[in-house]
């Protein structure tokens, strides 16, 4: 069972209110409304799902923001996450005092699905109609006080963005007081009721969840249990046994006789729900002035919906807004991330100034400052990611392109959701998995992230661009059919992948795709800000600190024991034997630094290594650059200019290009053949090397479990991808 931290908790004494409501039903709105923007913002203990806290202007309560959700029958870590906090699951956030649930005027039947659910709990709660200037715009209205007597909770019309009835809102969680005994409404089929009975009075015996109505309990009890495959073992048994409590013979012959009975329970009891609904809203909307509800003007959202739904018209506009997106990140950031190294070279050149060479110095610049600059470099990404992705969201329209894709994902067994991280993934990786925040479900989303890093992401790019000039030369046709037919490779690996993954590790129904279309609306920029920050800052505070890490620890590797003695002798006679006058300090200074790397615990694991790669066609220099780019691909371009003694050099830089070209084996054979090139860079698109990115998947799935999985797969994959390349290649005659 985990613990929740309770961000700010208040007192004992102080109310505490749950807000709860589908997403896009102007839950966030109301709350902002409520608290006056005076919120802070954690995560729940051991997941991503966000969790925003703030007092209530003019009243002594504190309200929660749950994450918006569409059922308390729980599937996704939001839904889990708000479900438990409604029912005390959950340590050290004890069972809210009442309930405020959002309810979409303008879509009342669909939202009352849940607003059932919450009311069936038995807390004090009220009941916010929100959008009720959209109902009007079309011509309808609402009898709130009808609506109130049938589930006996208070009923407040609200519009959250002119502050329309908040005042009122407001009076209503001041005074609101407990239900009455009036039960739960008998909505099930018999055998369902029969069922929720029996488990009824197990919970109320064991009295595990005081305050909340056995009744309920046992209905989300069953729904969970039957979802699971009434499992009392693995995974799912052990999450029903954290999260329920022991069980005992009974109520376990309770959901198995259920599930002979009604073998399609779940989908039962949302049929039988919403025919609940249906009743409980007859004569509470009324219909539009003219009696016909087709005569009803359509409002903005339908009119602009009717271009951007559209079969073909919807996803020309989706292509466009993806190729923005695209092209903000890829692009947008390069002004901040180029003044970032720019800042970093500074400061880099003020410390070996003032310092003289050696271990500390090299420590500093190549360890210390080069580790903060791997951290601080991808932040101007995902901040533009995180923004233009709440302007998606609070426009309205995520939800459409969400509703496009769906299709397509759905073939290779993902959501949706799915494609903007992998798109995002083409610029990086790491805000492509952060993007993945969006999808509910949690196979989707591990599916998501696990295969996000096969998208040729940026930082591929100069590996890419090194290696086809190495190797092809000055045939540019040749070279960007080449480099289109790496990103191509990418991005089939990627979905070939997920498709295995739905249909084997992460397997399991497909959930059904369920998404509100919220109306447009125009997002303000404080909100988009505030969101942007939130999201991005976690990256630094948390990510970063095992990037830095793992950036000193490559130094190390790279930096110690030091060359032999005698070193500067040897790197004198290599001079003479390349033809460099080793009399010219930058010459001298690159062979020294050649040497320090071939002599260094990550030089002799590149040789250690070099058995097992040879069959890849590659020696133990490019094993070093192998090793290197863990800290960061591109590292690779700049190992290589170390290793091959051209000193500081990138993809550009013809003397590198000349020295990869011409490098032997000590047969005389040329090491980096085409068919070498494409095998090195095959392995450059299947392989995990990147510790940033591992880093963030242990930070948004909470386990080593998953980045290991992604790293192992990831990097058998390349190895053996690379293997067949090369061993086909050579048997064929190919490129040799």
């Amino acid at each position: 069972m985990s613990r929740a931290l309770v961000v700010g908790a208040a007192p004992p004494a102080l109310m505490r209110i749950a807000i709860a409501g589908n997403p896009n039903s102007g839950k966030t709105t109301v709350f902002n409304a409520l608290t006056g923007l005076r919120m802070k913002v954690a995560n729940y203990p051991g997941v991503t799902v966000e969790r925003r806290e703030g007092r209530m202007r003019g009243a002594d309560a504190a309200l929660l923001d749950l994450p918006g959700i569409y059922s308390l029958s729980a599937r996704s870590p939001d839904e889990v996450i708000a479900r438990d906090v409604l029912i005390g699951h959950l340590e050290d956030s004890p069972l809210p005092s009442a309930v405020l649930v959002i309810v979409d005027a303008s879509n009342l039947e669909r939202n009352l699905f849940l607003a059932t659910q919450v009311v069936e709990l038995g807390l004090p709660t009220v009941m916010a109609l929100t959008m009720m200037d959209r109902v009007r715009a079309r011509g309808r209205t609402i009898d709130c006080a009808l609506l109130s007597a049938r589930l006996g909770v208070p009923v407040v019309p609200v519009v959250g963005t002119t502050g329309e009835g908040i005042a009122a809102l407001r009076d209503a969680l001041a005074h609101v007081g407990p239900q009455g005994s009036r039960g739960i409404e008998r909505m099930m089929p018999p055998s369902l009721e029969e069922a929720i009975d029996e488990a009824a009075e197990h919970f109320r015996s064991n009295g595990a969840f005081g305050g909340v109505r056995p009744r309920a309990l046992a209905a989300l009890w069953l729904a969970e249990r039957l979802s699971d495959g009434d499992s009392t073992k693995g995974p799912a048994g052990q999450r029903a046994a954290a999260r329920w409590g022991p069980t005992n013979e009974k109520l376990l012959a309770t959901s198995a006789r259920l599930a002979g009975a009604l073998p399609d329970a779940p989908a039962a009891a949302i049929e039988a729900r919403y025919r609940y609904i249906a009743r409980l809203t007859e004569g509470v909307i009324s219909p539009p002035a003219s009696g016909d509800p087709a005569a009803a003007p359509p409002d903005l959202t339908d009119r602009i919906d009717r271009v951007l739904t559209h079969r073909v018209g919807g996803p020309v506009v989706f292509a466009a807004v993806m190729f923005g997106l695209f092209l903000s990140i890829f692009s947008g950031a390069e002004p901040l991330m180029d003044a970032i190294e720019g800042g970093q070279r500074f400061v880099a050149a003020t410390v070996a100034a003032a310092l003289p060479e050696g271990a500390l110095q090299s420590l500093i610049n190549d360890g210390m400052i080069a580790g903060v600059g791997a951290v601080i470099i991808f932040f101007p990404q995902i901040c533009i990611l995180f923004f233009l992705l709440a302007i998606l969201e609070d426009t309205g329209y995520m939800a459409r392109a969400a509703f496009i894709m769906d299709r397509l994902m759905s073939r290779v067994g993902l959501h949706g959701k799915s494609f903007i991280p992998l798109l995002s993934s083409y610029a990086c990786a790491i805000p492509g998995i952060l993007a993945t925040r969006t999808i509910e479900d949690r196979r989707d989303r591990l599916t998501t992230i696990l295969v996000a890093p096969l998208m040729s992401c940026s930082a591929r790019l100069p590996v890419y661009l090194i290696v086809i000039a190495a190797v092809f030369g000055d045939r540019p046709m040749l070279k960007s059919a080449v480099l289109f037919g790496m990103y191509a490779f990418g991005t089939v690996s990627a979905l070939t992948m997920a498709y295995l993954f739905k249909r084997s590790l992460l397997a399991g129904p497909r959930p059904t795709f369920i998404m509100e279309l919220p109306p447009y609306r125009v997002p303000r920029v404080a909100g988009l800000i505030r969101a942007t920050w939130h999201r991005s800052k976690s990256f630094l505070t948390e990510a970063g600190t095992v990037i830095f890490a793992a950036c000193i620890v490559i130094w190390a590797l790279s930096y110690f024991p030091g060359p032999p003695a005698m070193a500067a002798a040897v790197s004198s006679a290599r001079g003479e034997a390349a033809g460099v006058d080793a009399g010219q300090p930058l010459a001298v200074e690159a062979l020294a630094g050649s040497e320090r790397l071939r002599s260094s615990f990550l030089g002799k694991l590149g040789r250690l290594i070099e058995p097992v790669i040879e069959p890849l066609g590659f020696d133990w220099r490019i094993g070093v650059g192998l090793l290197s780019s863990f800290a960061a691909r591109e590292v690779f371009v700049s190992t290589m200019g170390i290793t091959f003694a051209v000193g500081e050099a990138d993809e550009t830089s013809p003397e590198l290009r000349h020295r990869l070209a011409s490098a032997t084996w000590p047969d005389g054979s040329r090491v980096l053949t085409p068919l070498t090139g494409i095998g090195l860079m095959v392995f450059y698109v299947l392989a995990c090397q990147c510790v940033s990115t591992l880093a963030v998947v242990r930070k948004e799935t909470g386990s080593w479990k998953w980045p290991a999985l992604m790293f192992g797969y990831m990097t058998v994959l390349a190895y053996f991808a690379s293997l067949a390349v090369h061993q086909i290649g050579l048997r064929f005659h190919l490129g040799a």
